[in-house]
Order: C-alpha cells, then structure tokens, then sequence
C-alpha cells in the first residue's frame, strides 16, 4: 500500500506521481513493449472484448476486487485506458484508476459522513490524488483493526468488539471500566446494552479507564474520570460507570484512542494527533494539569504530516505518518532506556522521526509501544525492536538495552504482519497465522507454559518461540492484544480469522472471559472464550 516498499519487497511506483502523466515513469523500452500488446484493447481474437467500450464493467470489477493503490498505480502506467479521463460522475476528469479509488473510499465509514468539501480537503492533506487516500485509509485500517472485531487485554479488564460493533467486556470493575452501571466484577463476556445503536470500530484500556470509539467519529469514556492519571494515583476520585461522550472531542472525528501512562491521545480521521494531561513541564509540546480535559493538538512535525496510527506506552508515544514519500515513525516523551529510537536515552519535547529505519531500509507498516520497549513491522516482513530489553523482551537473545531499532534475525524467516507489545513481553504473528512470543514469563502471558523448577513464575524467553499451543488450535491467529501495565499481572488474547477467540495468563479477577479452577489466579494455555467476534 506504500509509496515505496522496504528490503526484499517488490517495487512499487511513487503513487503521488501517478495523477496526471503515469507512463512518463515507465523507461522507453517498457512504454514500446506495453503499446505493442492487444489485449488492453481486445483485437481479432475470439472471446476478446475492447475495454473502452466497457468502462462500467471495468470499474465494477476494480472496485469489486478491492485493489490496493500501488496495483491502481501500475495500471496508470501500463495502459493509457485506466488513466485517461473515464467520463463517469462525480468528476468526469477522474481517470479510471483514481474513480475506483474514490469509490473504495466511499465504501469506509470514516469517509462517508465527509462533505465534499472536507474531501477535497482531505485529498490534498494526503497528496493530492484518490489513490494516496486510498492507502491512507487502508494503512490506518491495517494496523488498528478498524471497522473488524478486536480484543483488548487491559489492565485487569477486558474489552471484546464484534464486526457489527457491539462490545462485551469482562474482568476488574473498581472503578466502573466494564461500562456496566455498577462496580461487580464479570468473569463472562457482557455486552454493554447502553450503547445499542452505536456501532463501536475501535477501542482502548487503560488502569480502570476505558475508551470507545464510533463510527461516526465520536469517543466513549468510562471508568475513572481522568485523562492523565497514574495507576493508583489520586487524581480521578470520581468514577462513571457507563459509556459517557467525550464532550470535548465532538467537533473532532476521531478514530483512534490511545490510552498510556500519564496521558491519553486521540488520532483524527485526517491524520492530527491530540492528547490529554501530559502534565506541566510540557512533556509534549504543551503545558497541562495532570485532570486536564481538553484535547492539545501535538506540536511539532506532525502538525503537517498525517498519521494512521498512534501507540501509547509509559510516558511516551509512537506515530506511525503516511505521506506521499513512504510510511515512517517518530516518538515523543520520555526516553528511558533508549525507547524512542534515537540512540541516546534523552527526553523529546516534540515528535521527532526516527531515522534508523530509513538506515536498515524498512517500510513500518505497524507500530507497538510496550512499556519500556518497542516495536514496529516492516512492509517485507520483518520486525525491529528497540527499548529496554529485561527478560529478553527485544528478542536478541539477551536482555541488552537498544536504543535504535535493530532487526529481530531469529524472525528473518518469518514474514510477519502483525506485533503486540507489553510490560516486557512481545508477541509476533506470521502472514500464516502462527504466533511467536518472547520476554517475561510471568502470568504464563507467553503461552509456552514453562514452570521454572522450585517456583511458580514462568522463565524468561530472550528469542522468539513458537506458541505452540496456539497452533495445535488449528486456527489463523489475526490479532494478539496483551496487557500493557506495570502494575498489573499479563493476560494475553489471540483472536481468529474466523472471529474465534482465545485466552492465557493472568485471570483473577475474571478478564479471561471465564471461571478458573479452585485456588489458580492464571492460565498456562489457551482456551477458547464463549463469544462469537465475527
């Protein structure tokens, strides 16, 4: 979906050059080769048919194959037909290629509700053509589930989130989190009937705080009243108990919310980061009170760069931007332990880019914040980690510090498409479905189920290891969430293709979705939770 693709990966041509002109990038012998072939066009063939006199059934059948932009891209540049003006309102000069872009995109719920002025807009923010929103869309779709069932692993709760929208949670309750009306505990899967008619795309857990988020762009917060609260601090006495709009965020569309420790930020539908309550020595660009309200927009670089994707670890943030040029990252906040990425253990005030990845020719498609470590998914597959590495959670075979991204080699063969991180635990899952774990043992949050002899804790693993237990499930695992907390015992959930999903690690106060025996507080393996995600 990128402008350009990482080490290992195909080549894929500049999207944001392709709007007026595309065959002027291709080299002259290709451009002789292309208009010597007929089949564009159709010829004397039998069975052949000419593509200009059936531009309706070819844009139904671009848009129906769901195309990623490049593949739009690289028709342009191969066929005058697709990047001539197709004649078909809305615009008449929109070529094929770029009206089947656009007809994706009405297909998100994000962009529906857009006036045809905010599109406009819109398309010039992410460079001026169709296609380039098309992959912003589907960039942010990719690596935060939006619009597709999610499970989160919160901090002693958790939260489950049908395809249709609907939400369930289950687990801790002190502080009304579960969105229920009440401070009980539930050790079953309850769906939150206060929100019938809101369809939910994507949502966030925090140390007694939820957040949800609609699609129509509005946020819900439940659980203790407070933006910017320590686990077990004092601020955010005050606790709701059902899912109360976010008055402050109503006039933004928000699709994305992240919730760390000592803040919470928002992603809007065209790319601007906001948070809430860094605190007042203007951690982030700005100053604010620690129950601070009101939404800052993040200073700095990316008030003019959009972003897809935000994750919030231990008192710092990871934005993944998309531009024209490619995809990148870049942190802001505290830089213990070399979290940030730029080789040193220094603060930042402000969103700075991380330029190793540009070094070690990645394209980041995913980005996770654990606690005191990080992670992010190239394009072709590959996984770098950096941050603190105790208990082995950077998968180097050590438990070293890294204070840039270095690629995970004992994952060299592995072509991965997703990652989840934690408080010191790191989770990968293959193009195949299957799940690679390393870090912290404890709370059995690994899935390996390996007792270290004369305790009850769980050893360390410093590479990555197949979670054989969730293989022998004989399902493609699509998504791991796992409890990013240092105050709380890990829980761990694998979620399905088939929308199936699966519980391990720390359960005592009900957030693996079911009873466990007499005297266990965790879970060594997998087992199935009694809900139907699909």
């Amino acid at each position: 979906m990128d402008a350009t693709t990482s080490s290992g990966a195909s080549s894929s041509l500049p999207l944001h050059l392709i709007i007026d002109d595309a065959l002027a990038l291709v080299s002259p012998l290709q451009q002789s080769f292309q208009r010597s072939q007929r089949h564009c066009f159709g010829g004397s063939a039998p069975g052949e048919f000419p593509l200009a006199a059936n531009p309706s059934i070819v844009l139904h059948v671009l848009t129906s194959c769901n195309l990623e932009p490049d593949d739009l891209a690289h028709l342009e540049a191969t066929c005058s037909f697709f990047r001539k003006p197709a004649n078909f309102p809305p615009d008449f000069q929109l070529s094929m290629s770029e009206l089947a872009a656009l007809d994706m995109c009405q297909k998100r719920a994000i962009f529906k509700p857009m006036t045809q002025q905010e599109r406009e807009m819109f398309k010039q923010c992410c460079g001026g053509s169709w296609k380039l929103v098309l992959r912003f869309i589907m960039a942010g779709e990719a690596c935060c589930r939006r619009e597709k069932s999610q499970a989160i692993a919160g901090p002693g709760h958790s939260i489950a989130v049908t395809t249709s929208g609907a939400v369930y949670t289950f687990g801790s309750n002190s502080s009304g989190q579960l969105g229920h009306g009440s401070l009980e505990e539930e050790w079953r899967p309850r769906i939150i009937r206060s929100l019938q008619g809101i369809r939910i795309i994507q949502a966030a857990a925090g140390a007694g705080r939820t957040m949800l988020v609609s699609d129509a762009g509005r946020v819900y917060a439940f659980g203790k009243d407070s933006f910017g609260e320590v686990e077990y601090a004092a601020q955010g006495s005050r606790v709701v108990t059902t899912p109360q709009l976010v008055e402050s965020l109503k006039d933004i569309y928000i699709v994305q919310a992240a919730i760390g420790n000592f803040f919470t930020a928002v992603l809007s539908r065209e790319g601007h980061v906001y948070t809430f309550s860094w605190g007042n020595d203007m951690k982030l660009g700005h100053q604010t009170e620690p129950n601070d309200v009101q939404p800052h927009l993040l200073a700095g670089p990316l008030e003019n760069i959009p972003v897809v994707q935000i994750a919030a670890g231990y008192c710092y943030l990871l934005a993944l931007a998309c531009q024209p040029s490619g995809m990148s990252v870049y942190s802001v906040g505290c830089g213990l332990g070399g979290k940030l990425g730029h080789g040193s253990r220094t603060d930042e005030k402000y969103p700075r880019l991380i330029e190793q990845f540009q070094a070690l020719n990645i394209q980041p498609v995913v980005v996770a914040a654990g606690a005191w470590h990080a992670a992010v998914v190239g394009k072709d597959g590959r996984v770098c980690t950096w941050g603190w590495g105790r208990y082995g959670c950077l998968g180097h075979g050590n438990e070293e510090c890294e204070s840039v991204p270095k690629v995970v080699e004992s994952l060299v063969n592995v072509r991965a498409v997703h990652v989840a991180t934690g408080d010191y635990t790191t989770f990968v899952v293959s193009d195949k479905g299957d799940v690679y774990s390393f870090g912290c043992g404890e709370s059995s949050s690994l899935g390996h189920n390996t007792i270290t002899e004369g305790n009850n804790r769980h050893t360390n693993v410093l590479s990555p290891e197949l979670v054989t237990s969730l293989k022998r499930t004989n399902e493609r695992v699509a998504q791991i969430s796992l409890t990013n907390s240092i105050y709380w015992n890990a829980h761990t959930f694998a979620l399905t293709d088939s929308g199936k999903l699966y519980a391990f690690g720390a359960g005592d106060k009900g957030q693996l979705g079911t009873e466990l025996v007499a005297q266990q507080s965790e879970r060594g393996t997998p087992e199935r939770v009694e809900i139907d995600l699909s």
